[in-house]
């Protein structure tokens, strides 16, 4: 077996527990009443005031939402790895669905969190900042980035959930823990460290039991250039 395959696989499995943790501490760390949309200045002057108090904590928990949505879009690229030959198709699809709309979800997340957290410390007065908010949320950009994490968010995991549970490498309740798991975390609110653990557990031990899947998978081969040669592949 080819040590860097294996390596690199490795290194892919411990992705899985590691973007579990940074969305709980995301979630957790996340002032109650700032993980919303800001489509109107009704809205906005309800979360400036919040994110005014615990903007410090605000722009924590959005740097380590960047982080755990980076994550996500390679965990879905690594759990891929379990399913082979039946359902590949379903995976392959299901990691450019998910990793496009993470990095959709980032920069939704930049004006959730850290655009936020910037304009209610600012010297703007609150309607000003309300109406700067809600001009970026209601951009173009800003509602297309925002409408693709959404389609990500629930066809993803569903996609992949189906690939696990048709290829039969896991336990077809691991496909159902991991469907459910994810489904349950990203719609999480900041509710408090101990409200969301518990919400977001099916979430993290799925990944947990993924990763270890991933870890004890053994590697595909590494293909050598002789076996690309017009005359092997004649």
């Amino acid at each position: 077996m080819n040590n860097a395959v294996r390596a690199r696989q490795r290194l892919l499995a411990l992705v899985l527990p590691i973007t579990a943790a940074l969305y709980i501490a995301a979630e957790g760390v996340n002032p109650k009443g700032t993980d919303q949309v800001i489509t109107t200045t009704a809205t906005a002057l309800k979360v400036l005031p919040i994110a005014a108090r615990h903007s410090a904590q605000l722009y924590i928990s959005g740097s380590l939402t960047e982080l755990a949505l980076g994550a996500v879009a390679v965990s879905y690229a690594a759990t891929a790895i379990l399913v082979r030959r039946r359902a590949a198709t379903w995976a392959t699809i299901a990691a450019l669905i998910g990793g496009i709309g993470a990095f959709c979800g980032a920069v939704v997340n930049v004006l959730v969190g850290i655009n936020v957290a910037a304009a209610a410390s600012s010297h703007l007065t609150h309607s000003a900042a309300a109406q700067f908010l809600v001009t970026s949320f209601k951009s173009g950009p800003g509602q297309g980035f925002l409408d693709f994490y959404g389609f990500g968010q629930v066809i993803a995991p569903i996609l992949m959930g189906v690939a696990l549970w048709r290829s039969r490498t896991v336990p077809r309740w691991l496909a159902v823990l991991f469907l459910v798991g994810f489904e349950v975390a990203q719609q999480t609110p900041s509710v408090g460290i101990i409200e969301v653990l518990l919400l977001m557990a099916p979430f993290a031990v799925a990944m947990v039991l993924l990763a270890v899947r991933i870890w004890q998978t053994p590697a595909l081969p590494a293909v050598d250039d002789e076996e690309l040669s017009p005359i092997a592949l004649g």
